[in-house]
């Protein structure tokens, strides 16, 4: 095998087929002139300012694009769960968008608090077309859009760059004209293919709008910036967002906004760097719907923040419900795996995972029982679990869920909490092996249900060896005689008596009689359950049962070990 001379002999790579040289990195495409970074320093201490973008830009990449009442009820989604600037629409695209932003103004949907935004591209016709959409809103935000990149520019709008300039300053004193001296109309500009635009150009081009619609820090214009396609590492567009925030004339009267996609997959870690690189607001959409691979996340984004002890200032305390409105108006399931919100996400089939979060869940309740602080209220830290899954809705009964995968403790978890089996720590193992078993012959997983079945079945229901009646007796101090009427596989097996210090010792040595030799090693009382683990014929096993005195349990669980060790044809052979 030859390897490249770079590459270290523990790496047996080789050169793949596909045709990588067709494409070029980002520094070839575009030249970012930061030379000194402040982001890698600093920390999101606040939100942001989220505008959701599902009923402009998710609902443009819907196979099916909402109607009126499933826009309706996404919007009141999203002002139920706190946003306070919504894009709303593209009014000049079609019939259905503009009828939906008249929807909005007529019908008085638009609480006090709450902006709309509208989005239009540089050409006055559809700005018109815009304003006409808006009216009657006391208040909104146009959203000005061009392409500004040079692969667009040469390709799309065969245009130069001062043909570009003066396309958006038409259509943005257009807009001005248009809004005169409405105190409740703000502008915003996105240079669309911004992370592909020379940097220069996109602080002449924003700079050219802040003065141009005189924006003051009582009437900030916003500079969207967006990540239209990734082209490149986040760290990349963080010093993007960076050298802007720098450089933006203004800078009091600018809201730094971006808009990051996902074709690389990291459009969250887009938006959080470009937040740490002064950013103060950020466009996306509900778990991340958008075209091609979608729109950064919005929930991700908020339950990040919330994860590191930072308000996100949107309520996501019912994820699932939120969920379910979002599914049903974009006609797209929710990835099981998506993040915080997927079906799958809080829950362990792994029985390393299971052992942890089980420890981790009982170390948290005893420490909120020891500062006298409730649950729900005391400092999380639980294995495999960012977050309480409670805080967003969830229960804990699928937190852990049992597969062939699974160990001792996701067993042992799920039969206490749902059954208040609480099984010795010594006999997880066991009963976690009958699970397996029964696990990989099925090829699913077992439901709580299913898991006490299995249980009751193996422990509390064997009755090859029976008792028909039994007493004890204490004789003296540490002398105690059993007797008892035994039953074999359903024929009665004569009346068996034996001696022993206590009461078990005392049914084992009675047992002896009937020719079951058999040691009892530990016996355990727990909830509402007795446990007992003996030496039956040379194999150790655990038996149980379930209480109603403590000697008659102990006795049976015992006998329930006796049962496990002896199959009913071994009994017939032995009383024949």
């Amino acid at each position: 095998m030859t390897l490249t001379s770079a590459q270290p002999l523990w790496n047996p790579q080789r050169p793949g087929p596909m045709p990588y040289h067709r494409y070029q990195p980002h520094d070839r495409r575009v030249h970012v002139p930061v030379t000194e970074r402040h982001w890698p320093a600093a920390r999101i201490e606040r939100a942001p300012l989220w505008v959701p973008v599902d009923l402009r830009d998710g609902n443009q990449a819907l196979a099916e694009p909402m109607d009126t009442p499933r826009k309706r009820r996404f919007f009141d989604l999203l002002v139920s769960l706190g946003y306070k600037e919504i894009e709303i629409g593209y009014p000049s695209a079609s019939r259905t968008d503009f009828a939906f932003v008249r929807h909005l103004v007529t019908s008085g949907a638009v609480p006090e608090d709450v902006t709309p935004v509208v989005f239009t591209p540089a050409r006055t016709e559809l700005i018109d077309r815009t304003f006409e959409a808006i009216e009657g809103l006391p208040r909104a935000v146009v959203h000005l859009y061009i392409a500004t990149s040079p692969v667009w520019r040469e390709v799309v709008l065969r245009r130069d760059r001062a043909g570009v300039r003066r396309t958006l300053r038409t259509a943005a004193e257009h807009m001005a004209r248009r809004a005169g001296d409405a105190p409740g109309i703000r502008f915003q500009f996105s240079p669309e293919t911004f992370n592909l635009t020379e940097p220069d150009f996109v602080l002449e081009l924003c700079d050219g709008l802040t003065e141009l619609w005189d924006a003051s820090p009582d009437r900030p214009v916003i500079h969207n910036l967006p990540a239209t396609v990734e082209i490149a590492t986040p760290n990349v567009y963080a010093d993007q967002i960076e050298y802007a925030h720098r450089h933006l004339s203004r800078r009091d009267s600018v809201i730094l906004s971006v808009h990051p996609h996902n074709d690389r997959g990291t459009g969250v870690a887009c938006a959080e760097l470009a937040v740490l690189a002064g950013a103060q607001r950020v466009e996306g959409c509900l778990f991340g719907n958008g075209e091609r691979t979608g729109n950064v996340d919005l929930v991700t984004l908020a339950l990040n923040l919330f994860a590191q002890g930072v308000d996100p200032m949107v309520d996501f305390g019912d994820i699932d419900a939120v969920r379910e409105v979002v599914e049903e108006c974009n006609r797209l399931p929710v990835h099981p795996r998506h993040p915080y919100a997927g079906e799958l996400v809080h829950t362990a089939f792994s029985g390393t995972h299971q052992d942890a979060i089980g420890k981790g869940l009982a170390e948290h309740a005893r420490r909120a029982a020891e500062s006298g602080v409730p649950e729900r209220q005391a400092p999380w830290s639980v294995p495999y679990l960012p977050v309480d899954p409670a805080d967003l809705g969830r229960s804990y009964e699928a937190v852990i869920r049992v597969n062939s995968q699974s160990g001792k403790g996701g067993t042992a978890y799920l039969l206490h909490t749902h059954h208040g089996v609480d099984l010795p720590a010594e006999m997880r193992p066991e009963v976690a092996r009958l699970v397996q078993e029964a696990t990989d012959d099925s090829g699913r997983e077992a439901t709580p249900k299913e898991l006490y079945d299995l249980f009751r079945t193996a422990y509390l229901e064997g009755d090859a060896v029976r008792l028909d009646s039994w007493s004890v007796l204490e004789e003296a101090p540490g002398r105690h005689r059993f007797v008892c009427t035994l039953r074999l596989d359903g024929e009665r097996a004569g009346d068996h008596e034996g001696t022993g210090t206590g009461p078990l010792t005392a049914f084992a040595d009675a047992l002896a009689g009937a020719g079951f030799t058999v040691r009892i090693l530990d016996s355990v009382r727990t909830g509402r359950f007795s446990y007992a683990r003996c030496r039956v014929n040379g194999t150790t096993l655990w038996g149980a049962a379930e209480n109603d005195s403590a000697l008659s349990a102990s006795v049976r669980a015992v006998l329930s070990a006796v049962n496990r060790a002896t199959p009913p044809m071994t009994v017939v052979a032995r009383t024949a």
